[in-house]
């Protein structure tokens, strides 16, 4: 997928208060580079300075670097016999480090990765900056958009398929197998993360993994599920009912449907992210549920399944901005009973939102 991986680092350059920004194997290193590096027992630390790149790099990783020409990392290599102290060392000297301010992920950067830059350079000063780096990916490009589009489409038509095989019996765990086989057979790059399926009172745990317990008619089936493409990922949950719900289980169902739909409604540039997040949850405060509503509203998407920004919860006072994505998620939630969530996708465009999530939302099957 095409980036402008340079466009990228100079907005991360723009970051007020630094002199160089360091960074881990993560999604921001995927983000800034499309370098895809895994966080390790051999320390790798990429450098975002003002006139360039350069990296802490095990030597076994180097071909990575070679085949990235177009971001003219400078390597500073070491090995398993000589160890890394000596390449944080170089770095430093290196990128006149002693004495400057150097911006890190303090979400992503594990305290190895720190300890060993102060004692590479006991004068520099360290300052977390996720948060600005974490806004520059919080504003989604036409590209992005597109992937996660696609990985939405991809995902409702394996659930439409699955639907169509679901029957009594079958256990949580099958059910999402099958899931994540019809999201890869239908062009999906893998799972977004490992489906949530929870069957009767199950439901009502909202992070409930995917167990043994088998489904069986007039009860609630939740699926919170998702795929990737090229590395964005889509995030959405229905609830159903195999057979005929109850009164209460149909009250509970358009309840929250309601809720989605206020909170859909109520989000557009320049609103209050808690704004939203009140929108749904007055509408089941309302119903009488408002106790039973245990999350925020939603949370940002991107690379990161959970991103931090932006941020559907009570009392938050950033405002949506264009080129946001996030998910509108409200949920209602019964011990003993069960739960219902609605999720679907959306992206704040110049004048509301472009709701990526096209499923269908009905509760009996």
């Amino acid at each position: 997928m095409p980036n402008n991986y340079a466009a990228r680092l100079n907005a991360a350059r723009q970051i007020a208060g630094v002199d160089a920004i360091a960074i881990v194997p993560g999604w921001n290193l995927i983000y800034f580079t499309g370098l895809h590096m895994h966080l390790q027992v051999r320390p790798t630390v990429l450098f975002i300075t003002p006139t360039g790149l350069a990296m802490i790099v095990p030597r076994l990783e180097m071909q990575t670097l070679v085949e990235r020409p177009d971001l003219n990392i400078q390597p500073f290599a070491w090995g398993d016999t000589e160890g890394f102290a000596g390449a944080f060392r170089a770095a430093m000297e290196t990128l006149d480090l002693h004495g400057k301010t150097l911006g890190i992920d303090g979400m992503t950067m594990r305290a190895t990765e720190m300890l060993r830059l102060q004692a590479a350079a006991p004068d520099m000063r360290i300052l977390p900056v996720e948060r600005e780096l974490i806004r520059i990916r919080a504003i989604k490009g036409a590209d992005e958009v597109e992937s996660m589009r696609k990985a939405v489409q991809i995902a409702e038509t394996a659930l439409r398929d699955l639907l169509g095989e679901i029957a009594p019996g079958m256990t949580e765990r099958q059910i999402g197998a099958r899931l994540s086989a019809l999201m890869v057979a239908h062009g999906g790059d893998g799972d977004s993360f490992a489906p949530a399926v929870q069957t009767g009172p199950n439901s009502a745990n909202p992070h409930a993994p995917a167990g043994d317990r088998a489904l069986q008619k007039d009860e609630f089936l939740l699926i919170d599920y998702g795929c990737r493409i090229n590395g964005y990922p889509s995030d959405i949950t229905r609830t159903f009912c195999l057979g005929t719900p109850t009164a209460e289980m149909q009250r509970i169902y358009d309840t929250v449907l309601r809720a989605n739909e206020a909170a859909q409604k109520a989000a557009k540039p320049g609103v209050a992210m808690g704004a939203v997040d009140a929108a749904a949850r007055e509408v089941i405060a309302a119903a009488g549920y408002g106790d039973y509503f245990t999350h925020r509203t939603g949370h940002g998407l991107g690379l990161d399944i959970h991103e931090p920004i932006p941020q559907i919860a009570g009392g938050v006072t950033d405002v949506l901005e264009p080129g946001m994505a996030f998910t509108i998620e409200p949920g209602i939630y019964l011990p003993g009973l069960g739960g219902v969530r609605i999720e679907d996708n959306v992206v704040v465009t110049q004048d509301g939102i472009d709701v990526l999530t096209r499923f269908e939302r009905q509760l009996a099957l």
